[in-house]
């Protein structure tokens, strides 16, 4: 029987936050606030001193980050050690890792910024099965992409020791900065740490059209297109900004004029 089996079912599960990020910590706090069935015990912002307080003071539920310096999410929980099996949800700015999450049998996987109706869910999911109460129905899925697939609406920045979210469907284009890229939004630019193939692999190939081994562009911001020597094509955007689409890669383009994407 788990430790939650042998609490009241009156009383709301015991939960603790790991992430390294406090605007994330606060907004989960503050979400977790309108659950009767949660009690947040602890916030943490470091995976070392969690482990330590998840140890000692068993909480029901750990609703954790996968990406954390010094020890991931992932190595956490393999840490926990027999004995300690509270519910897991994780939650992080990255997709990449659900299949993976759900091998270490998490109750749900959380992108961020956290939809206040899909904490709602995971909770009654990590609820019910803790106090083993018929699972909740789901909410409604979000529209997923005609593979089945999921891709992020947001990314999280991570600037001079601060953080913030940028949504994917306000990018215009995006340039390769060594092993980064530089993501800009309007007049903004942010840098984003992942490799141009990395971040192309992350986004909907419906909305973004990888023109150059250097440039990605949205196409809903793309206003036309003229060829240039050598088969190479001028791309202009909407804001006036000009771009080089590489012969490289014009087969993208014509998969997009064929409807293949």
């Amino acid at each position: 029987m788990s430790q939650a089996l042998l609490r009241d079912a009156s009383q709301p599960i015991r939960a603790i936050v790991v992430d390294d990020e406090p605007p994330a910590r606060q907004w989960l706090g503050s979400l977790l606030q309108n659950e009767e069935s949660v009690e947040v015990v602890e916030e943490f912002g470091d995976a070392f001193a969690a482990l330590d307080a998840i140890q000692r003071h068993r909480p029901d539920l750990v609703l954790l980050d996968v990406e954390m310096p010094g020890m991931s999410g992932f190595d956490l929980v393999q840490m926990m050690g027999k004995g300690v099996s509270p519910a897991i949800v994780f939650v992080t700015a990255f997709d990449q890792y659900a299949v993976r999450a759900f091998d270490v049998r998490a109750i749900d996987y959380l992108l961020k910024p956290v939809d206040p109706e899909r904490l709602k869910e995971a909770v009654r999911r990590a609820v019910g099965q803790l106090r083993q109460d018929p699972p909740p129905p789901s909410v409604e899925p979000r529209p997923a992409a005609p593979s089945g697939r999921r891709f992020p609406e947001w990314l999280l920045v991570k600037s001079d020791g601060r953080s913030r979210f940028v949504r994917v469907r306000d990018i215009d284009w995006i340039e390769s900065q060594k092993n980064d890229v530089l993501l800009h939004v309007g007049a903004a630019e942010s840098l984003y740490h992942l490799s141009t193939s990395g971040i192309e692999a992350k986004l909907d190939p419906s909305r973004f059209l990888r023109i150059h081994r250097s440039t990605i562009v949205s196409v809903d911001r793309i206003k036309d297109l003229y060829p240039l020597f050598n088969g190479d094509y001028g791309v202009t955007l909407k804001d006036g900004t000009t771009l080089t689409m590489s012969s490289t890669y014009r087969r993208r383009l014509a998969a997009f004029r064929d409807g293949m994407l």
